[in-house]
Order: structure tokens, then sequence, then C-alpha cells
């Protein structure tokens, strides 16, 4: 279902940022935003805990959102969570606060996963062109670089650095010299040093910067005439003339400028420092602004999907050709394992719209792990599943199809965490069976089976002839009977009998 109002939240590590948007025609016109300072990177313990005191912004600011969010679709709002709460050990804990809080699920993407979504939401907003474009966004708690074409990313990477940890780490108290401000940016040269090479050879046409520190400095040197000629964005000879301005005042707040808003200050050394290191280590000249960031890249994501163009879909039609998947086995198995789902669920109900499409998900890559090794191939792909890069999935939705994925046979113990109410179970039951009943990897068509829930259980009805037939599938099932047994649950395997037996 498409919605006119769709709407992005962005947990980000300096601020956290609601945009809502109108769908007219495909393209999203912003309508409305907010933007609360919770520097939540800031509020990060030495042992990677988040205190009290930026829990509590957090969630008062998550409660604003939420009120301006009432009356909004589930499927109309997507909130994402970047480098903080990929850190924060006790993430866990906070996100279903801050979910009650706003009302909706959050997910926390990976660094790529982050860095797609900006070059998503730049490419939106800047017109059109056939050459390259480097984008790099320089957040709290991390760094993005991103180098693609129109629409297309072609190369995505995350540094570990950003303009709030820059700024604790390197400026405490907010104390600026030369030997800080050097000391800073080489550290973020370092960092950018592990993908520089690769990105310079690969080449670009255009440099964009996106997000607050980009466009708080293009602001300063504009507006102050730091660029030589006149010229707008940022220059390498606009930022030089910057630093050096700032080393001799000591600190952001004795900077005497036009253009520094009291809100950047806290986090403006910091920012200045890696934007630096990226001018020197990555060979730029110049560098234009886009308005366009995550926020925007999360609405189109969100867009596509409303419109069948989902990039999860696209992200496992990839991985089944970057493992070398059996198509036409995980074809029968995604087939089967979903008609036995129909039979427990109510197929037409938009809540198991979701469960319907990650056991597909899962059918289609049940057999990834072969590609590393036949014995024990269940664990070796839900590895790969949980660790690896996945556009369109948050971390949240890789470690579910992990999960499936790792259940699909073995014992059932090893899922003993999952809580009984969850449907990972039915989708679980569903492609293990699926699983064994093509276990001869052919078409050959199976009878009419019926599978329906029970006191205890499950019950899975087969003809009684096939059964006689298939020796070994029968084995099989039984077996299968067994496993769920020992978890205290029960799958009863009824042989129903044929009209020829009546």
């Amino acid at each position: 279902m498409a919605y006119e109002l769709v709407a992005a939240v962005d947990l980000g590590s300096n601020s956290f940022r609601l945009q809502v948007g109108r769908v007219v025609d495909d393209q999203i016109y912003p309508l409305d935003a907010l933007k609360e300072p919770v520097r939540l990177a800031s509020g990060l313990t030495a042992d990677k805990r988040l205190d009290a005191a930026s829990r509590a912004r957090a969630l008062l600011a998550l409660r604003r959102f939420g009120e301006r969010l009432r009356g909004f679709a589930p499927d109309a709002v997507r909130a994402v969570a970047t480098n903080t709460l990929r850190v924060a050990r006790d993430a866990p804990e906070f996100i279903p606060l801050a979910e009650k809080a706003l009302g909706f699920p959050i997910e926390v993407i990976g660094g790529r996963e982050e860095a797609r979504l900006i070059y998503l939401g730049v490419a939106h907003s800047l017109p059109a062109a056939e050459h390259k474009r480097l984008v790099f966004d320089i957040g709290g708690g991390s760094t993005e670089f991103i180098i693609g074409r129109q629409v297309e990313p072609l190369l995505l990477e995350s540094l570990y650095m950003g303009c709030v940890s820059y700024t604790l780490r390197f400026f405490p108290g907010g104390l600026v010299d030369k030997k800080r401000f050097r000391e800073a940016e080489l550290a973020a040269a370092r960092e950018i040093q592990r993908i520089a090479t690769s990105y310079r050879q690969f080449g670009w046409q255009e440099a964009v910067g996106s997000s607050g520190t980009a466009r708080a400095l293009a602001d300063i040197l504009e507006l102050n005439g730091f660029n030589p000629g006149g010229v707008s964005g940022v220059t390498r000879a606009g930022l030089e003339r910057l630093r050096s301005l700032l080393i001799r005042a000591g600190s952001a707040e004795a900077l005497s400028i036009e253009g520094l808003r009291p809100d950047r200050m806290p986090v403006f050394v910091g920012g200045l420092a890696i934007m630096c290191a990226i001018f020197s280590e990555m060979g730029v000249e110049h560098m234009t602004y886009a308005d366009g960031a995550l926020r925007l890249g999360v609405l189109y994501d969100l867009l596509g999907r409303f419109f069948a163009h989902d990039m999860r879909d696209a992200t496992v039609q990839q991985f089944m050709r970057r493992y070398q998947v059996d198509g036409p086995q995980a074809e029968r198995v995604a087939r089967t394992a979903h008609g036995l789902f129909a039979q427990l669920v109510d197929a037409e109900a938009p809540e198991h719209e979701n469960d319907f499409r990650f056991l597909r998900w899962a059918a289609q890559l049940h057999e990834i792990g072969i590609s590393v090794a036949h014995s024990g191939y269940h664990k070796h792909g839900a590895y790969v599943l949980t660790f690896a890069d996945m556009p369109g999935f948050s971390k949240k939705e890789q470690s579910r199809l992990a999960l499936i994925v790792l259940g699909q046979r073995g014992k059932l113990e090893k899922l003993s965490a999952l809580p009984p109410q969850d449907s990972a179970w039915l989708l679980v039951l569903c492609l293990r069976l699926a699983v064994q009943l093509h276990r001869s990897r052919d078409d050959g068509a199976l009878p009419s089976l019926t599978l329906k829930r029970s006191a205890s259980g499950f019950q899975l009805e087969v003809p009684a002839d096939w059964i006689a037939n298939n020796p070994l599938k029968a084995v099989s099932l039984n077996e299968e009977a067994a496993v769920w047994e020992r978890i205290g649950s029960s799958l009863r395997i009824r042989r129903r009998a044929t009209a020829t037996e009546g």
C-alpha cells in the first residue's frame, strides 16, 4: 500500500531528526521537519554504555517526534539508528524504550547501509548527471564515503570517526591549539588512508558533502568570503583559512565569524578537523553541498518498497548469484514453504505480509552456506547473513533471517532464546518441512499436504500411499516430529487414507 504522507526518523549520533514528506508522482516533497540536538555520542561512557542524561534527552526527543507522527500508518514511517546505537553495549535494552517513546519500530543499520541511504538521498536532491560523484557525510560518530553515478552507489564505506567523538577525544573543554588540531587531523587521515587509494583509483568528477558539518562549513566559508573568488561550497583554501583563525582564537566560542550557529558550536572543531583530513587524503579541492542525506534516502527507500522496488529483494538475488545458489531448488523450497505457511495464517492479512517475505528470503538463501562447506552449511549460511553487508536490511532483519536459516536443520534447542509466541517458529517449521520434502532435488510433484495447529503444536496430514511409496521421507518426517518433541512441542504426522483405501 502506498501513502500520501511518509516519514523518516534519523537517530544520529549528534542529532535526532524527523522528516515528513508528501508523495506526488513517485517523488517526495519535504513537508515538515524536526530536529533535536540529542548528542547521543557524547553520552557514551568508556565502557560503551549510554549515560542517564543522554538516555533522557533521547527519549524526550522521541516522545516529541511520536506526537507529530500520531495517526501515521506503521508502514508509512521508518526509523533508523546509526553509529552510536551500533556500538552501544546497552542498545538492546535501550531500543525497546525508544520504540515505546516514538511509537514505531527502530532499525539499527550498518555503516554501509547508512552510506547507501545517504547516497540515495543526495542523488535525489541534486540535478541528474552522467558523471561519477564522491559523496561524504560527516556524522556525529561515523563518516560515510560513497562514489556513485546517478542514483546507483558504486563504492560504499563507513569509517569510525565523527564530529562528536573527535571533539570529545581531541578537544576536551573545547580548547584548540595547533598540536591538538594536528593530532585530530592525523587520526582522521589514518582512517581515510584505508580507502583513499581505491577511491582515488576509481575516480570521480564532483565532490559533494551532506548533513550538518558540510552545511555549517559551506555557510561559514561563503558568508565570510573565505573561498577564493567567491566560490560557493567548501574549498581547500577556505578550510585552511578557517583552521588558522580557529587555532588563533583557541576555541570555537572565541571565534568571531558569521554563520557559526550555537547548536553546531559544541561539535564544530571535530567536524572541521575531519573535513580538512578528507580534502587532504582524497585530493579534494572543492566540494558542493547537498540538502538530501540519510532521511531523504530513507524516504525514497520506503517509497521503493511501496512500488515493489524493495532493495532487499535485489540484495537476496545478488547473494544467490554470489554464493552460486541452486536457483530451481531454492524456488521449490520457497514455493512449498509458502504453501505450508499459508495454511497456518491468513495469507491476506497485512500483519503476515512481512513473515511471508522473510520466509521467501530464507528459502532463497537457505543453501548459501554450501559455498563454504557442505558440512554444517546451515551454520555457515547463518554466519554470512549475520555479518555480511546486506543493502536494504537492518541489523535486526539480518539477525532474524540468519536465525531462520540456522533453524532449517539440526536441533531446535539452539533457538531456545526465541520467545514461544514469536512467528519465527512457524517460519522455521515451514522451512524445515520444505527442505526435507525436496531432498531429492527434482521437480516431482508433491502430494496434497495439510498443515494445521493442534492443542500441543502442529499436525501434518500426508496421504498414506505416498508415505508407503517414499520410505526415506517417512523416516525424515518421523525424525522431525522427534526434534519438536524434544523442545516440548509437538509435530504429529498423520496418515490420511486415500480413496482407493476407503
